[in-house]
């Protein structure tokens, strides 16, 4: 799988997140490690990837400053997820205060082999309020030989106390060029020749998770012969194109009500997933709706729209008030929840 071959094993490898990657190096290069982390942000985002390589370059035996050196014992332990140092374990599915006291007992023991005995907990926020309790204690008074690196999608839902006792640092959801960039040097690495409006369209729908984009990818490259195409990619994920929503848009905005159902109903007969029709449909008018507040709000880097896009949604949007917008952007958002049921 993609995801694992091409997992970042070093600070330099990481896409976004720049501001998160320069402070941790400097406070390992330093030696000013704390002893809890919180790493809060989307799904996708990179916080579990940016765990395990601070795990690596806080116990890297090399002694090469930030960067984990990727050939020491401690290193290709944890590469080949074997380090007794590092204990992983998810909230989601260890939730209990048992599971909590079970880690917690852990840390009576020195590190094996390394000069930190890691813990990284991922979703964090699921932990029961019994479990959740038993690890503030241990956070309060933390042995000096321990790391504890939480994440979470949701730290609104953790216990404040837990949260002023980490270091926190806030993942963003990736730019849609971001994902590309990373997307064709992964191609380029395979061999593989694409198109790059089938790259665009998988980073759009990626919707600022690489791990989605990566998995999308991997499926795209398992359905074409050597040759990334935009019309496979559509048929294989029933995708949207943003040309098709633009047409769409069209037709609302003209009050074409007839022809916008009749436009939908082919777009089904050509198999494309409503679901994604929705999601991709909202994007769009958020992106229309900013464009129409401050036309600088919207560009081709954090849009992923390509200047075409973005000169037709602009010609779209100025027959229509910022009002008309943002009330289709309501109702199609109300429409998206309501498909799931």
């Amino acid at each position: 799988m993609l995801y694992r071959k091409y997992r970042p094993q070093d600070f330099s490898e990481i896409i976004g997140q720049k501001h998160i990657v320069q402070t941790l190096t400097n406070s390992i290069n330093s030696g000013s490690i704390s002893h809890a982390y919180l790493l809060t942000g989307p799904r996708g985002s990179g916080k579990t990837t940016i765990a395990r390589l601070l795990a690596k370059a806080v116990n890297c035996e090399a002694k090469s400053g930030q960067k984990p050196c990727n050939k020491c014992d401690s290193c290709l332990e944890i590469m080949a997820n074997k380090s007794m140092d590092l204990v992983e374990i998810d909230a989601a599915s260890h939730t209990g205060v048992d599971d909590v006291r079970d880690l917690i007992s852990g840390l009576k023991f020195a590190p094996v082999k390394s000069k930190y005995k890691i813990f990284i907990i991922d979703e964090c926020h699921q932990l029961s309020k019994s479990a959740a309790n038993a690890l503030l204690k241990t956070l309060e008074e933390p042995p000096a030989h321990a790391i504890f690196i939480l994440a979470t999608t949701e730290a609104q839902k953790m216990i404040p106390t837990i949260v002023s006792r980490c270091q926190r640092f806030d993942f963003k959801r990736l730019q849609v060029s971001e994902i590309i960039e990373k997307l064709e040097f992964i191609l380029k690495k395979e061999g593989i020749k694409f198109e790059p409006s089938a790259l665009s369209l998988i980073a759009l729908n990626a919707r600022g998770s690489f791990r989605d984009a990566e998995s999308l990818l991997d499926k795209c490259i398992n359905f074409s012969s050597g040759m990334l195409k935009t019309a496979d990619i559509k048929d294989l994920l029933g995708m949207v194109e943003v040309g098709q929503i633009s047409q769409f848009v069209n037709l609302i905005i003209r009050q074409q009500v007839k022809e916008a159902i009749l436009y939908i109903n082919a777009l089904l007969q050509e198999g494309v997933d409503l679901q994604e029709f929705a999601k991709t449909l909202v994007f769009y008018l958020r992106q229309a709706l900013l464009l129409k507040i401050n036309s600088d709000l919207v560009s081709q880097q954090s849009s992923g729209l390509s200047e075409e896009e973005i000169k037709k949604m602009t010609e779209e949007v100025g027959g229509v008030t910022e009002k008309d917008i943002q009330k289709m952007l309501e109702l199609f958002i109300e429409a998206e929840n309501k498909m799931k049921y």
